[in-house]
């Protein structure tokens, strides 16, 4: 195949043969997307050129022959017959022999670029030479030639496509992101009939205003993006750079949220803008919640939006809320609810007659978040706060750091301002359900501010005590607190 005579990153909008990979980020209807970029062609056109394995066949009995090889394996031979094999077979050839020095270990033989290159061969139910496994040999060999070929053509290539990105104009995702963005932009304040009919039976100051005030996008959140290595199917173009992500498995990486599908090397330029797809999102519980809130389009999480509405239409003057447990199979029968289907779960009295389900429920989805709602960044600052001896400088300082983790984690914000307003209406019916702030502050104080390090016991009955103090200043102060 003639090549190029300039440099190919000079040609990077050529558009190849094969139409443009379908994005992993999201599948999208043609009326919801008009491509407006081209992919970049040089590293594809690379694979295609890369040469194909060729066995060499032993055409003698070799004793001892692994079941897991085929007549590629020659035994005990030197290196230098091997190599000698392999330049016989030309470019792509490749053969397996037993270590004379060391029996019982392995070399794979490869000739690339007139090299002949050797490395040990290993199998533990999938043959490898490095951190990828493969299932056949054959496909070891192909996809090391892919490697290597490409790598080898296109090296400095390679290091400077991250520089050129099409992220942010033209790739797939990007005009995703913006349309989600665009359609979906203001969040609807939450439940604004049922709050205002709360509030006519509590107090004027918990009104709409609290669903109105601030009202958020769930695109505005800053998210980063949770990447994994991932094997993808076809022919797949990174959507970062637009180059074309090369090998036959473990081409690049993935974002487990979204989809987005990148280079390892451009998965690191990537700004944190993770748009969340509910697809790929399989539950409620135990998800990160700026992860959960992005990806249902709210600013804070469905789970505690829902409990709170059952809470307070039946259960705020019940004695006992929130201290006395519900039935265990009942608790995790509402949790299956809301993984499976989310906000529109069923939880009204007539699924779960027991109003301590449902308060179980939402203890149990806040314990099981993964960074809690003061978060481990901030618990020490909190903490800290608590401990401030004057009332009033104790508020300012809880108060700055409230506006910090509105600044930092905006979903965690709002949940924790709805939470403890909440709350608040809960205390307000003390002489019923026998809920003081001290009590609340005792049943969420653990749940709310937890340290990323595990505690000894003394340590917890220390804690306890400032863990309580932050929640109960929280909750008779909530118009103080939550200002944004």
């Amino acid at each position: 195949m003639a090549r190029r005579a300039s440099d190919p990153r000079n040609r990077q909008y050529t558009q190849v043969m094969p139409a443009p990979p379908t994005p992993s980020s999201s599948e999208v209807s043609e009326d919801e997307f008009e491509p407006t970029y081209q992919w970049k062609s040089h590293l594809y056109n690379l694979q295609q050129e890369a040469p194909k394995p060729k066995r060499i066949v032993c055409l003698f009995p070799t004793d001892n022959k692994p079941p897991h090889y085929g007549r590629e394996f020659h035994g005990a031979i030197t290196r230098e017959e091997a190599d000698n094999s392999l330049r016989r077979g030309g470019e792509g050839s490749y053969l397996v022999r037993e270590s004379q020095r060391a029996p019982g270990n392995f070399t794979l033989g490869i000739r690339l670029n007139h090299t002949t290159w050797n490395f040990r061969l290993y199998y533990d139910g999938k043959h490898y030479v490095a951190d990828k496994r493969f299932d056949s040999l054959h496909d070891l060999v192909a996809d090391g030639l892919i490697t290597m070929y490409v790598e080898a053509k296109a090296a400095d290539y390679i290091k400077a496509m991250e520089s050129e990105p099409i992220y942010e104009k033209h790739s797939r995702y990007a005009t995703i992101r913006d349309k989600r963005v665009s359609n979906g932009a203001v969040v609807p304040p939450a439940n604004i009939t049922h709050q205002a009919s709360i509030s006519d039976q509590v107090d004027s100051r918990t009104s709409e205003t609290e669903c109105l005030d601030n009202v958020v996008t769930s695109a505005s959140y800053e998210k980063a993006h949770n990447f994994k290595v991932h094997n993808f199917k076809g022919l797949n173009w990174c959507e970062y750079c637009g180059n074309f992500m090369w090998g036959l498995i473990a081409q690049g990486v993935r974002c487990t949220d979204c989809g987005l599908s990148t280079h390892k090397q451009c998965s690191k330029r990537v700004p944190s803008d993770c748009m969340p797809d509910r697809r790929l999102i399989k539950r409620v519980y135990g998800v990160d919640l700026t992860t959960l809130a992005k990806a249902h389009g709210t600013m804070r999480s469905v789970v505690v939006d829902r409990c709170i509405e059952e809470l307070e239409s039946r259960g705020l003057g019940i004695e006992g809320l929130y201290r006395i447990p519900g039935m265990q199979d009942d608790m995790d029968l509402c949790r299956q609810r809301f993984d499976k289907d989310g906000a529109s779960a069923k939880i009204s009295v007539k699924d779960f007659p027991d109003i301590n389900v449902i308060s179980g429920a939402l203890k149990m989805y806040l314990r099981q978040l993964p960074i809690p709602l003061v978060p481990f960044e901030m618990y020490d600052r909190f903490m800290m706060a608590a401990k401030i001896v004057n009332a009033t400088e104790r508020l300012e300082a809880l108060h700055d750091a409230m506006s910090e983790l509105y600044n930092i984690k905006p979903a965690h914000y709002h949940t924790l301002k709805h939470l403890i307003n909440h709350l608040n209406r809960v205390v307000q019916h003390k002489e019923q359900n026998k809920m003081s702030a001290e009590n609340v502050g005792i049943v969420f104080g653990p749940t709310l501010l937890r340290e990323a390090n595990d505690q000894t016991i003394m340590d917890n009955l220390y804690l306890l005590t400032y863990q309580k103090k932050v929640v109960e200043i929280l909750v008779e102060n909530p118009d103080i607190m939550f200002d944004k």
